[in-house]
């Protein structure tokens, strides 16, 4: 568990990092494209200042897209007294509660850090849950807070947002100075590729890392209830009851519990999300040792 948090920590620099380099690659390949290395310059400063303000801001925007509410202890005993208590259990500061006005069940966790975090449920998940169930599930959201997942999540979530951005952008500068002769043809194709490819790479990577997060979640939340049954139940109750949520984003898409956006064949492929049944059967073969 200890090398999972120093590893996270680790790799929150090693985005970080990445980002910066992704990016500045991208706005050196727009100044090839219309020979004018100013737009390299101005892409590298942006990429540079957003990276600093999502590090401080990404949860706002997270919570900002999802619709959450900030609840007292009096708005929702019930919940906030589960979260209170497993704050307790898992010496972990006490984050701030959200309530997110939805009737699929679903639940996610941000913050930079154990400090600075929050946890925040749909009013579906409150409504087919038993405490024990919603236990599990708020315990599941504590362990990405403990594990610093959250940290990990909010970088890549920020970088698969401003990478859909300059993409859209790179699209959107091909319509432009349509007299300036002296583009590089091949440089514009190239430029073209990649605001079509770097999003698909982004979310690629995304989808990598939270796989990975959740089942780890899944693992320590069985760890801190000491009853594996509880997690197993309540991810029975998101199977049976999962449903697309009514506010969709792809880019928060890896922060839930449960993938919130209803998806064919081809999008479980590259869901962000591991399938259920085989969170189950880990937790299964896990409930072995207790």
């Amino acid at each position: 568990m200890y090398k999972q948090i120093a590893a996270n920590k680790r790799n929150t620099i090693l985005i970080m990092f990445g980002f910066v380099i992704f990016i500045g690659a991208f706005g050196c390949l727009f100044a090839w494209a219309y020979r004018d290395w100013s737009v390299a310059v101005t892409v590298i400063l942006v990429a540079a200042l957003y990276a600093v303000l999502q590090y401080f801001l990404a949860s706002k925007l997270a919570v900002a897209m999802t619709g959450a509410k900030p609840i007292s202890k009096q708005e929702n005993r019930r919940l906030y007294n589960i979260v209170e208590n497993l704050s307790i259990t898992t010496g972990l500061p006490m984050p701030k509660v959200y309530i997110i006005d939805d009737p699929a069940p679903n639940a996610f966790a941000t913050g930079r850090d154990p400090a600075h975090s929050l946890v925040a449920a749909t009013t579906g998940l409150l409504d087919i849950m038993d405490d024990k169930e919603l236990t599990a599930v708020m315990a599941h959201e504590m362990s990405h807070i403990k594990n610093y997942d959250i940290r990990v999540s909010m970088i890549t979530f920020g970088l698969v947002c401003v990478v859909g951005f300059i993409s859209d952008l790179g699209v959107r500068m091909l319509g432009f100075r349509d007299r300036d002769n002296d583009r590089s043809p091949v440089g514009l194709i190239i430029v073209l590729i990649t605001s079509i490819l770097a999003p698909l790479i982004a979310s690629l990577a995304q989808l990598a890392i939270s796989r990975q997060r959740e089942y780890l979640a899944d693992s320590s939340a069985i760890h801190i209830t000491r009853y594996p049954e509880g997690m197993i139940a309540a991810l029975k109750k998101l199977d049976t009851h999962s449903r697309p949520m009514r506010r969709q984003n792809g880019a928060t898409e890896a922060l839930y519990i449960n993938n919130p956006i209803k998806k064919g064949f081809i999008g479980k492929l590259f869901s962000t999300h591991p399938p259920i049944e085989q969170r189950i059967e880990r937790l299964e073969n896990a409930k072995k040792t207790f």
